[in-house]
């Protein structure tokens, strides 16, 4: 399989959103990301019957592209961990505490390129994920999905991309059995990435 394969239905349907714009010919350049107008989330089965969902409220990074030469491309992310959001006070706290990312001890999370690929408008951003003290690469999928010139000046390009990925891979290992079998919390974790980003002037 293509890393840059996507998931898509094969049904016909409407499209979800009005079609995206093209305000350059040509995306390369240096980007900042505009953190009001992205969202780093994640999704986690709950007693293996719901999904329960989260987003990072504060982070900050940026990004080189390349288009004739995606190989030139790079970026980084940092997060700040305790920013997490699950909409729960407590699980944000039980999150936050060392039973997951001990936010004490490792307050953020980062994100650096290592490698990246393109084909059209499918990008494969490899890179090395640090989250607590454990450094893992991860390869993620993303979709360019436009560009604009919004109202106030600002280029903007954007992109869509998930993954998922073993949280115990990173020392986020607890757990709680159920009566029935299974855990309380799955193992498995998508983190989904919208991300919009203001070229630098």
């Amino acid at each position: 399989m293509s890393i840059f394969s996507r998931s898509k239905s094969t049904a016909t349907a409407e499209p979800v959103f009005d079609a995206g714009t093209s305000a350059l010919a040509d995306i390369s350049g240096d980007y900042t990301i505009d953190a009001s107008h992205t969202y780093i989330g994640f999704q986690a089965r709950h007693a293996m019957v719901t999904t329960v969902r989260g987003a990072f409220k504060e982070f900050e990074g940026t990004a080189t592209i390349d288009a004739a030469n995606p190989a030139a491309s790079k970026a980084e992310l940092t997060i700040a961990v305790n920013s997490v959001d699950t909409g729960v006070a407590d699980r944000d706290g039980h999150l936050a505490s060392g039973d997951f990312f001990d936010v004490e001890n490792f307050p953020t999370i980062t994100f650096t390129t290592t490698k990246v690929e393109a084909d059209g408008d499918d990008w494969a951003v490899t890179g090395d994920l640090t989250i607590k003290d454990v450094t893992k690469p991860v390869t993620v999928p993303f979709e360019f999905t436009g560009s604009a010139q919004d109202p106030f000046g600002n280029v903007r390009v954007g992109f869509e991309g998930e993954i998922a990925v073993n949280r115990k891979d990173w020392g986020l290992s607890w757990n709680a059995a159920l009566e029935t079998g299974g855990v309380l919390v799955s193992e498995k974790v998508k983190l989904k990435f919208d991300v919009s980003a203001i070229k630098n002037a």
